[in-house]
């Protein structure tokens, strides 16, 4: 899958997000080494802390099913009823969550960034210094 065609599937899974409160939908579309695509939208809850972005809801979602090898994800994200196409960064605790599960110089992280441009960066260039499952290999 191209990375314009996972950007779609973002924006489809966009559509779905819970966002009573702030109103900022967010989709994310995540590739599985298996070719499996996995749709997450940011759930928000009125007691704020337990509210869940679209990227871990993907990734719980692909992990919950087995997958435990990912290629990349495409995010997307704006006020509803716009076109989802504001650049939208996964937060500190999305990229830590990815950081378990992804090898950090491969996996790539797809933003939309405005209607016709996207943005790519490495898990690596997002979260430099991360901590992952080899540190605790020694």
């Amino acid at each position: 899958m191209n990375d314009n065609e996972l950007l779609q599937e973002a924006k489809k899974a966009r559509l779905k997000a819970y966002t009573p409160y702030s109103e900022f939908q967010v989709g994310a579309a995540l590739l599985g080494k298996s070719g499996t695509v996995y749709h997450g939208c940011n759930i928000e809850n009125a007691a704020y802390t337990p509210t869940n972005c679209a990227e871990r809801t993907a990734f719980f979602k692909a992990v919950s099913e087995g997958e435990r090898e990912f290629e990349k994800i495409a995010i997307v994200g704006g006020k509803a009823g716009d076109s989802g196409d504001v650049l939208c960064a996964p937060c500190g605790v999305c990229r830590q969550v990815m950081m378990e599960f992804c090898n950090p110089d491969t996996f790539r992280i797809i933003l939309s960034d405005g209607p016709e441009a996207c943005k790519i960066f490495t898990l690596k260039e997002l979260l430099p210094c991360g901590f992952g499952p080899a540190n605790l290999d020694n």
